[in-house]
């Protein structure tokens, strides 16, 4: 029997020191949780974080494995905000071409996106009130050169002592006004227009120079006096159409830089106007840009990205804080960004700016010196959303 008790007395004694290696185990557990429990949130984390009033305890190991990312805050000087724009016609490069006189439109010699130089005929409105101002032209000449004539004739019987002063004082006030009279008739028709090949055919000039961006008319159309015909841009230069926030139109002055992007095309404009009233439909401050498109690379009417430079008053104060969309959370209706502690995170509430691409400015909250959690800040509120649960059990 001796021969077999140490095989007997071996799994015996492995037997009991698993048991009281468990139980040691055990007691070691249990003052752990009588540690938590003293710490006053009382729950485990991810492997032993915890979560106090907007605290996240995690130790460096803990926040590698959950995989959440650090970084600081970005300052800008002035920082920028970006929305969306769109692209419309220079103002002051954009002429609407009219029917002065109603008629049938004969004549359109231009297309959409065509160009067009100023001065050019490139549209024909025929219409009986246009024989009607071209028939008083004709009869105003008339009357003038026969006031002329007797103005000739009167002159030349006074020089001869033949007509009195008198005679030659009425025919050259006749001559005057015969003149006036074929000048008037001649500036409405001006004013109409002009030419047009015929007695009752009027032809619309272009006033400017540049390309077709509108034609509402076809031929044989019957068109009302100042009825659009076209619309004529020179999209040299072009201007940007933005609607900011007041708190952030307040920081945007007449020249600040504009950065304009589409699908494979950036470029450069400049602030031209500030508006000092809100826009009554949508309560924000309308803002126009100049953008130089010598190239005609920018249409009028494209929708595009503007990333607006912001002014500064001087100060630390005025520097813009910008933190990463992903740092970004909410936390019982209110943004937070976690900031990281001695411990792990803390949940500090901010004042969120407009978005700036993939960052959204900070007005309030952060100092910009702090380290936060750039990604995976979801987690952590994850950590507060499971702490709060504890509690309410």
């Amino acid at each position: 029997m001796s021969m077999f008790m140490p095989r007997t007395v071996a799994p015996l004694a492995i037997a009991l020191a698993l048991a009281a290696c468990g139980g040691a185990s055990e007691s070691a557990n249990e003052t752990d949780n009588e540690a938590a429990s003293a710490h006053g949130a009382g729950e485990k984390n991810l492997g032993g974080g915890h979560v106090d009033e907007g605290k996240v305890t995690l130790s460096a190991d803990q926040i590698a494995a959950a995989g959440i990312q650090l970084g600081r805050p970005t300052l800008g000087g002035s920082g920028t905000i970006e929305l969306p724009a769109t692209i419309e016609g220079d103002p002051q490069g954009t002429q609407v071409v009219s029917a002065a006189i109603g008629g049938r439109v004969v004549s359109l010699t231009r297309n959409l996106g065509q160009s067009v130089g100023r001065g050019q005929t490139i549209a024909i409105i025929e219409s009986r009130e246009v024989a009607q101002l071209k028939g008083e032209v004709e009869a105003s000449r008339a009357r003038l050169a026969l006031a002329n004539s007797n103005l000739a004739r009167e002159q030349r019987l006074f020089a001869q002592r033949v007509s009195p002063e008198q005679d030659l004082i009425a025919a050259r006030t006749a001559s005057i006004e015969a003149g006036i009279a074929y000048r008037q008739a001649q500036s409405q028709v001006s004013a109409a227009g002009g030419g047009g090949g015929g007695l009752n055919r009027l032809g619309i000039v272009a006033p400017i120079g540049g390309q077709i961006i509108s034609r509402p008319v076809v031929l044989g159309q019957t068109v009302a006096a100042d009825a659009e015909l076209y619309r004529i841009a020179n999209l040299s230069r072009v201007s940007l159409a933005l609607s900011l926030k007041p708190e952030d139109a307040g920081r945007v002055k007449p020249g600040n830089t504009v950065m304009v992007r589409a699908p494979g095309r950036q470029a450069s404009a400049q602030i031209s106007f500030v508006s000092p009233a809100l826009d009554p439909q949508t309560r924000q401050v309308p803002v126009i840009a100049t953008l130089e498109n010598g190239s005609g690379q920018w249409r009028v009417g494209e929708p595009v990205t503007a990333s607006v430079q912001l002014s500064g008053t001087g100060g630390a104060a005025n520097t813009a804080i910008l933190v990463p969309t992903t740092a970004i959370q909410t936390v019982e209706g209110k943004s937070v960004v976690f900031v990281r502690t001695a411990t792990g995170f803390q949940a500090t509430p901010v004042t969120l700016g407009d978005a700036a691409g993939a960052t959204v400015i900070v007005r309030s909250g952060l100092t910009g010196r702090e380290q936060i959690a750039t990604t995976g800040s979801f987690t952590l509120k994850a950590e507060i959303g499971k702490g709060e649960a504890a509690h309410e059990d």
